[in-house]
């Protein structure tokens, strides 16, 4: 019974962090057990499927010399694109501390993450104001087995969000013993280290089994101020742009309807009436962050047919973020009386463009909770498996900010103004208790919360022919409800230049599946699949699947599969209240040309506010792949894999520069709502541009796979293993327009590998290769303009590692061996301001790291 219900994976899973081409399978005694592939529902005696599934297992995991999830996964060909991270997040960033998984470069909102072949509850703060995601952070890398990719659309399995594909992450269970690992690295930069230590403990009888694991992680901070070039908004002595801001300090006033430069501004920073500021030494390139969970699974038989199983979760997770002090503009509505004592105007006057910057920079401290209970009976009856199961989770977040983290009341600080105690001018620090009077403590909260219930069925149906036709059966019910909480003080408008979410939807679904797998000959298959769902908030829909698998030889397959599936609207878009994100652009409208002396010309990142839009139906999309799995011989295996992916009625944010070009330059809009103008403008200064979400995207992909592995037997000189993953990207195209091998879009992506083992020693060689791709480009000049090209960019990682016997083993790594930085890139202007494409490169730099396991 405890055999007959445990994972393996298809042989055809050559795939994986280092081109793994290890096949998976357990046996009891002569016979290989029947087995559930991701992908499918199921089990089968063979293990091979219709779906190309890539395996990162867990000797990958520890031959990568990552610590966490997160890394492993950006270096990961297929999900190593647009991989939404941790990294250089920011005050301004919605989901501070998270990391999620985006495989193909769809986002993560089109990636379904699972854990033992169940959903999880999303993060309680939302990714870029309303795209919900699963953090991966709360799943501790000691408690992994591996990693099943399924490159291939499973809504017809899975129901919503696997659209690119899914990610099922396999627990590690049925131990014996106990295990003990510590590690430790740092960089040989910018000073920054990682501790992690893990501890597993396991025991087993003929009829149960516990799995206990205790996991720890911690890392430092990398500031911008450590990161020398990549660390500055002023990249024009490297060749890019000077995006610092006009919020300075000094600022800049309306003085008898004129904008007027503090007289104090440095002459190196004076740009006409602007006084400029690098806010960029005061951005965490990687925030601190410390790690604990806990993970319990167990398993007990209750009958010789019946066995009961139990999952329990528990992390908690605390990050940080930084930024730049406050920037203030003329929507905070500030003003300096003539009676002020600093005041060297002799007038009244208005503040213009001013960051409060003796208040500190701005900093969030943010803790996360997760919980995950699984509770289930499965069994077997008249040669059919059955599985009932009830899941309980929940996400809780809180960030805070404190008095002494930089967050600066606009009510408070004009209060201080009028009194003459809090001095805008020259660039002046003002005294600790004027500082204490104007800054606040303010508190974002969020939770998300899934039920879910689960029965179903898989075994042989009927006979047809001399073959027989295996079925999967089931039904599903989930409940699933999501808050975001921002402090009252945004709400009432008295925070400036920090970005807000606000919003909060539940709802429950139903749905029931159904899965054929009919042998046509002894070396032909086909599969059939479809799934019903129905959503208490926008209705039904249903998607069918079909794959066929065909074995001409031995060694040799063929594989093709179809399918429809669909996305949701995230409980974040359709509960969304007003939300606030800022984005870099000029006010083309006051500034139909460059010039320094025109104020509206400085760089800005202006407001744009969200609100939850009515009506808003599923995403569709239709997957197709075609594939062959060549075993050359015993020690040679190569898969390729043609795929595609079509995405429509893609939920997206509306185009803000088209509602800017249709709106702004209407000084009575509603939707781009401006200042009153100055005297002599017919335009006043750009406030607030309204947006919404609405199903208006789509997105098309199709590339090639290709993995390989070779292993070659050097008699006394050891054991070597070669192996590649290479993943090449044909076509990209979202809203019509080709990014094919423009910015963030290379085109080829590899990892190759060596590993040599040799008695007690093995050596690990590994590099990862990213192909050049444009700088970027408006969208609307994506395919009309040639920019310059970002180089390519190759890694190489080292680890060696010595078994000092047969439980203690000792591991020495070097990630990033010459210490490489990224290729240079002008950037977008908005996310990407220092040098280097951000979700493509990692500018970390080299890491040493050091690692000791025993087992007793």
């Amino acid at each position: 019974m405890k055999t007959s219900l445990n994972y393996s994976l298809c042989a055809v899973a050559v795939s994986g962090l280092l081109g793994s081409g290890a096949v998976y399978a357990q046996e009891n005694e002569a016979t290989v057990e029947r087995i559930e592939v991701t992908g499918s529902r199921i089990k089968r005696n063979d293990l091979e499927g219709a779906s190309p599934v890539a395996v990162i297992s867990r000797d990958d995991i520890a031959k990568s010399g990552f610590s966490n999830l997160q890394q492993i996964m950006e270096r990961n060909p297929a999900t190593g694109v647009g991989t939404f991270s941790t990294r250089g997040n920011s005050q301004d960033s919605t989901a501070n501390g998270g990391a999620a998984i985006s495989l193909r470069g769809f986002g993560s909102d089109a990636t379904l993450v699972l854990i033992n072949g169940r959903r999880v509850s999303v993060s309680a703060f939302a990714e870029n104001i309303a795209n919900s995601f699963v953090d991966i952070n709360s799943i501790p890398v000691a408690a992994i087995e591996r990693v099943e990719i399924l490159k291939d659309g499973a809504s017809a399995v899975y129901g919503s969000d696997a659209v690119a594909g899914v990610v099922n992450i396999i627990l590690r269970k049925d131990y014996e013993g106990a295990e003990l690992s510590v590690s430790h690295g740092g960089t040989t930069g910018p000073s920054y280290d990682e501790t992690a230590a893990s501890f597993v403990w396991g025991t087993q009888t003929d009829t149960a089994s516990a799995t206990l694991i205790l996991d720890y992680f911690k890392n430092t901070s990398i500031s911008g101020a450590e990161m020398g070039r990549f660390g500055t908004a002023n990249q024009e002595p490297y060749g890019g742009l000077d995006q610092r801001s006009s919020r300075g300090f000094p600022g800049n006033f309306v003085v008898n309807g004129e904008v007027t430069i503090d007289p104090d501004c440095p002459a190196d920073r004076a740009f006409g009436q602007t006084c400029v500021y690098d806010y960029g030494p005061y951005g965490l390139m990687m925030p601190a962050a410390e790690r604990i969970g806990a993970i319990f699974q167990g398993s007990q038989e209750l009958s010789d047919q019946v066995e009961g199983y139990l999952e329990l979760g528990v992390q908690h997770n605390r990050s940080e973020a930084g930024g730049a002090a406050t920037p203030l503009d003329g929507d905070a509505g500030l003003t300096v009386p003539a009676s002020h004592p600093n005041n060297p105007f002799g007038t009244d006057i208005e503040i213009n463009r001013l960051r409060t910057v003796d208040a500190g920079p701005r900093q969030w401290d943010i803790e996360s909770d997760t919980l995950r209970l699984v509770v289930g009976l499965r069994g077997n009856i008249n040669n059919w498996d059955w599985d009932v199961s009830a899941q309980k989770a929940r996400s809780e977040s809180m960030q805070t900010g404190n008095k002494n983290q930089g967050w600066v009341r606009t009510d408070f600080l004009q209060e201080q103004i009028n009194l003459g105690n809090y001095n805008p001018f020259g660039g002046i620090y003002n005294s600790p208790e004027v500082i204490d009077a104007i800054t606040t403590s303010l508190v974002r909260r969020g939770e998300s919360h899934l039920t879910a219930y689960s029965a179903s069925i898989t075994g042989d149906a009927f006979s047809l022919g001399e073959h027989m036709v295996s079925m999967a059966a089931g039904v599903e019910y989930r409940e699933e409800d999501a808050f975001d909480q921002p402090d009252d003080q945004f709400q009432r408008g008295l925070i400036f230049g920090t970005e807000s979410v606000s919003a909060q939807a539940a709802r429950d679904q139903y749905a029931a599946y159904l899965e054929f797998l009919v042998p046509l000959t002894d070396t032909l298959e086909l599969t059939l699949a479809g799934r019903y769902d129905h959503y208490s908030d926008f209705g039904s829909t249903t998607n069918p699947q079909a794959a066929i698998q065909w074995r001409p030889r031995e060694n040799f397959t063929l594989r093709a599969s179809y399918g429809q599936g669909f996305r949701a609207p995230s409980l974040a878009q359709i509960g969304l209240g007003p939300s606030q994100e800022s984005n870099f652009f000029t006010d083309t409208y006051r500034c139909p040309t460059a010039d320094p002396s025109n104020p509206a010309c400085a760089a800005t990142d202006y407001t744009i506010v969200f609100v939850g839009s009515e009506g808003l139906q599923p995403e569709e999309s239709e997957t197709w792949n075609i594939g062959a799995v060549w075993q050359i011989s015993d020690a040679w295996d190569i898969s390729a894999d043609i795929w595609s992916i079509t995405q429509d009625n893609k939920i997206d944010k509306n185009d803000f520069q088209s509602v800017y070009a249709a709106e702004c330059n209407n000084q009575a809009s509603t939707i781009c709502v401006r200042l009153d103008p100055l005297p002599g403008q017919s335009l006043g200064e750009l406030s607030r541009l309204y947006n919404s979400y609405v199903n208006i995207s789509s997105q098309e992909a199709n590339g090639v796979d290709l993995s390989t592995a070779y292993r070659m037997n050097l008699e006394d000189m050891g054991l070597l293993r070669l192996s590649l993953d290479w993943s090449y990207l044909n076509e990209f195209e979202k809203n019509g327009i080709d990014y094919t091998g423009e910015y963030n879009y290379p085109q080829h992506r590899w990892v190759a590998s060596a590993d040599w083992t040799i008695g007690d020693w093995g050596l690990v060689a590994s590099v990862n290769y990213i192909s050049e791709f444009e700088d970027y480009a408006e969208p609307s000049e994506v395919e009309s303009t040639k920019t310059r090209s970002i180089d390519a960019q190759w890694l190489l990682d080292l680890q060696a590692r010595y078994n000092f016997n047969d439980k203690t083993q000792f591991v020495l790594g070097l990630n990033n061996a010459l210490d490489q930085d990224p290729p240079f890139a002008i950037g977008d202007s908005n996310g990407d301001l220092y040098g280097y494409a951000s979700s493509v490169h990692n500018p970390r730099g080299q890491f040493i790291y050091a690692k000791m396991t025993y087992r007793f």
